[in-house]
């Protein structure tokens, strides 16, 4: 190579290096330095509160038990 072409070459390549850091300058812009209020999380604890008794009785439905609408004769016979 001729040092014409290493130039060339190192001087496109600086050129695109200043092009995408002013493209990302305006993409992405700089850091906010306002001050930000961030929620905190509550603590979890060891105590148990018993479930409501309304969902939670005797005569709740099951959703574990299977039910079958209609005929229950699996082997075809009627």
């Amino acid at each position: 190579m001729k040092r014409s072409d290493i130039i060339t070459i190192l001087f496109i390549a600086l050129m695109s290096v200043v092009v995408a850091y002013f493209a990302a300058n305006a993409i992405i812009g700089k850091p906010s330095s306002k001050s930000v209020t961030v929620r905190t999380a509550t603590p979890i604890s060891a105590d148990i509160q018993q479930p409501d008794p309304a969902v939670f009785n005797k005569e709740a439905i099951n959703p574990t038990v299977e039910v079958e609408i209609g005929d229950s004769n699996t082997d075809g016979d009627k």
